[in-house]
């Protein structure tokens, strides 16, 4: 059975092919940790944090991509670039996928957090 997260993940990658961009890999783990989705944008390697929050009295959905989860990510980031050497000379960004519940719906609503933050 599929998770709430698998859900959000496979709307994101639908949404992210939806403006041009091309999936490489989705859930890429590492003993590091686990990035979402890696893509291509033109001539960019992105990395994709996705993230959803069905109540708006939490945190939202992209603020709880925090310090210590963005270490997380350059660091799985980084040992899929060595085991992809033919990406490695490739810019790389490191965006975020929020799913934010909406006020007046119980269909949340996305918003791509483009560079959301680097190296």
């Amino acid at each position: 059975m599929k998770s709430l997260g698998d859900n959000y993940e496979t709307r994101a990658v639908q949404w992210l092919q939806d403006q041009g961009l091309q999936l490489l890999v989705r859930n890429y783990k590492g003993k590091t940790g686990e990035i979402d989705i890696v893509a291509k944008d033109k001539n960019t390697l992105v990395f994709v944090e996705v993230r959803a929050r069905n109540n708006r009295y939490f945190a939202s959905a992209a603020a709880s991509v925090d310090r210590r989860k963005q270490l997380r990510i350059l660091r799985t980031a980084q040992l899929f670039l060595q085991r992809h050497p033919g990406l490695a000379n490739m810019p790389c960004r490191f965006d975020v996928i929020a799913f934010e519940p909406r006020q007046s719906t119980t269909s949340p609503e996305i918003h791509w957090i483009r560079s959301a933050f680097t190296a």
